[in-house]
């Protein structure tokens, strides 16, 4: 196992260094900084898209207290906790770092947004590999892939290239998914990983209503912008991880939603088969000689 997450870590070292060689350098556009929404309410800049942060605050510290509050969550593992708990923190601080940015959008502010999501993406990650792969190697992953994260941010920073920080946020949306298909689960209700999309369906049409942010302005009559739209829909990630953590058990059968949706076809299609045999009906023919 140890060889197993040597080599992996190795393999995804020389993946990343292949495509930093083989693509170029994303700059940070300064045209990001310019939102549709820029109204001020009660003297707070760009109030909507500061106060929708609000909702990252109320769950980023209602899981964090259900962590610790009798085991509500059932975590049965150290790594669980510690991973969860950073999950929450980061989720939390959000709010913190995401309205700090949008009271005066600029580069050197997008660092403390960007930065807690980071650590938030790295830190559900490393929960994911401890209970689909392994829970030493995913509880030793977690400040690597942490520091992996801030190391991301730094480097877009300080040499204007966001290629790092563009893997660290999208490369969950994509491996999580299918690991929660493929892969079985520790715990049951595993289905809430693809409710809540970690990385992939909230996420995704999130960052496509932070692109579109002038056109759904436009389109709303100017009473809501895609950026904000954006944070309601992202908040609703943890939303559904929160759900899920208080409703899972563990799992006595450890099987993955790629086996269980194909033990259920094959079911339903005897099933059939069982309705067609069934139905056939015999009559007799009479023949003349």
């Amino acid at each position: 196992m140890r060889n197993q997450t040597v080599y992996s870590w190795g393999a995804a070292i020389v993946c990343f260094l292949v495509l930093m060689i083989v693509t170029p350098a994303i700059p940070q556009s300064q045209q990001y900084h310019d939102f549709a929404d820029k109204r001020e309410f009660l003297g707070i800049p760009n109030t909507l898209n500061v106060v929708s942060n609000f909702p990252f605050l109320i769950i980023g510290i209602v899981g964090l207290l259900l962590c610790y509050h009798g085991n509500y969550f059932r975590l049965s593992l150290q790594g669980e906790v510690w991973g969860w708990t950073i999950f929450f923190i980061g989720v939390a601080a959000v709010a913190f770092g995401s309205s700090y940015y949008h009271l005066k959008p600029n580069d050197a502010r997008l660092v403390w947004d960007r930065l807690p999501m980071t650590i938030a993406f790295t830190s559900i990650m490393a929960v994911f590999i401890i209970e689909r792969i392994d829970a030493k190697t995913g509880t030793v992953s977690i400040l690597p892939l942490v520091v992996a994260g801030v190391i991301s941010i730094l480097y877009w920073r300080f040499f204007d290239d966001l290629r790092p920080y563009a893997l660290v946020q999208f490369v969950p949306c994509i491996a999580i998914p299918v690991m929660a298909i493929l892969m079985p689960p520790m715990y049951t209700h595993s289905t809430y990983w693809l409710w809540a999309a970690v990385i992939a369906v909230f996420y995704l049409l999130a960052k496509v209503e932070e692109a579109e942010d002038k056109v759904i302005y436009r389109w709303t009559h100017q009473i809501v912008s895609g950026h904000t739209l954006k944070h309601l829909c992202a908040a609703m990630v943890p939303v559904f991880l929160t759900i899920m953590l208080a409703r899972r058990t563990i799992e006595p059968e450890r099987q993955s939603l790629f086996q269980i949706w194909r033990i259920s076809w094959m079911k339903v299609k005897e099933s059939r088969l069982k309705v067609e045999s069934s139905n056939c009906e015999y009559t007799a023919v009479v023949t003349l000689e």
